[in-house]
């Protein structure tokens, strides 16, 4: 520090309710690295992590998507950030779609949006994945579907829902897209009842039975810069859904198919590839693409697949300091999915998915645990976000808890998008940054 301020580079990650953010505020926070955790929710987890050097309040990107980016902006012109770390889709959204604003201050690890507009469009992606040779599930759009007698099953037909997809009028925030439905084969949904409820016309795929598995990769214009895999053993629900325990593998087709998709659209920045390996043919066939940091990299990172500080060396022009090797067979596990996947198995019906019996399931759990105690959350060395994580479902279940960070930490707010043109430090005001000392 010099006459208060900081004299060192630093980052920004935004404080989501996902391991993404926290694994990227310890992986850095450790190396030293100045970490500015950035977010609508006071109660964030990531706030309370002794690694979170400044805690700053922004504008939720669901209700205003501009404020958002405005927010961002006054930190990326701090003359002491290097790097904004994209954890989410709204995040990734607001970084390329604004793009231009953006490049003059931090470095661009992310796709142009034209690329970004094409992934996140599931139907124009599995159209670039058949130009790319790699194997996809038959998509339709809702509406022109007519023979349900398949396995089949409905999801958006965008990963995140603005207007700019849309071509609606402006409603100023991003929306989700809605649940993934599994049908029952024969018999046809209420079409137009699913559009009003989700807000667009979803996609129809056919059902893919089989293990997912996710091609990790980091690319510079095109390039590969560090990989990595995993196979899920455990989604939130019985039928699968998000990673909730999960391994590093190393599978040559996967690779192949994961690097043949990126090659063509010719990738830039963060991506997780998700694949379902097919139980009929063995082969991979792929799901959607995640622009950003995914939710289980903290398996990747615990393996040796550092990509939090990847990302950073590439940023900062040191990308000959990364070592791509990861060890295989490393796993970790939510604790929060652990419950909510046993949940599921009590009370969730899939119609095409197998039930396993609950004492089968709890027993998996339970050796799992036992066998792997790696967690995303909970950390020897900084309990206290888990603790937050915990206090935080309390809060939601009814009980009665301050939102606000328990551990005594002070939380700023950037509401001016001139806050920090001059640099970090600036007090009195609104946008002036909270800053602890002291690991």
């Amino acid at each position: 520090m010099t006459d208060g301020l900081w004299d060192g580079d630093a980052v920004v990650i935004p404080a989501v309710t996902a391991a993404s953010s926290i694994s990227c505020v310890r992986s850095l926070g450790r190396r030293g690295i100045h970490t500015i955790a950035a977010s609508e929710d006071e109660s964030a987890p990531v706030f309370s992590s002794k690694y979170c050097d400044e805690s700053v309040v922004v504008p939720s990107p669901a209700d205003d998507v501009v404020g958002y980016k405005d927010a961002l902006l006054s930190l990326a012109r701090r003359t002491d950030v290097r790097a904004i770390m994209p954890v989410r889709e709204e995040d990734v959204y607001v970084l390329s779609r604004y793009r231009p604003e953006f490049e003059s201050h931090v470095a661009t690890l992310w796709p142009r949006f034209e690329t970004l507009r094409a992934v996140h469009d599931r139907v124009r992606l599995m159209e670039v994945a058949t130009e790319a040779g790699v194997s996809a599930p038959e998509t339709w759009r809702l509406g022109d579907v007519d023979d349900w007698d398949d396995e089949l099953i409905v999801k958006g037909r965008y990963a995140i829902l603005v207007d700019e997809y849309l071509d609606s009028p402006s409603s100023g925030g991003c929306r989700d897209p809605g649940p993934t439905t599994y049908l029952s084969p024969g018999e046809a949904p209420d079409v137009p009842a699913i559009v009003s409820e989700v807000g667009h016309e979803p996609i129809v795929q056919e059902y893919v039975p089989g293990d997912e598995y996710a091609f990790w990769a980091l690319y510079d214009r095109g390039e590969p810069v560090a990989t990595c895999q995993r196979r899920r053993i455990r989604g939130y629900k019985y039928a699968g859904n998000a990673s909730i325990f999960r391994e590093t593998v190393a599978e040559p087709d996967l690779e192949a198919a994961g690097r043949a998709l990126l090659d063509r659209l010719d990738w830039h920045g963060l991506a997780a590839a998700q694949f379902i390996r097919d139980d009929r043919t063995g082969e991979f066939r792929l799901m959607e693409v995640n622009p950003r940091f995914w939710l289980s990299v903290p398996a990747a990172v615990l393996a040796g697949a550092d990509f939090p500080y990847f990302y950073w060396l590439l940023a900062t022009g040191d990308a000959e300091r990364i070592d791509p090797d990861y060890e295989v067979g490393v796993a970790t596990h939510l604790l929060s999915g652990e419950a909510s996947y046993l949940h599921s198995v009590l009370r969730d019906d899939f119609s095409y998915v197998e039930r396993p019996r609950f004492v089968d399931a709890a027993s998996a759990v339970l050796s799992s645990l036992v066998a792997e105690p790696h967690f995303d959350y909970l950390c020897r060395d900084d309990p206290r976000p888990f603790v937050r994580v915990l206090l935080n479902a309390v809060a939601a279940s009814g009980g009665r808890l301050p939102t606000s960070n328990p551990f005594g930490s002070r939380v700023s707010v950037v509401d001016d998008p001139d806050a920090h043109t001059s640099g970090p430090g600036r007090e009195g005001r609104a946008g002036s940054t909270t800053r602890r000392e002291g690991r």
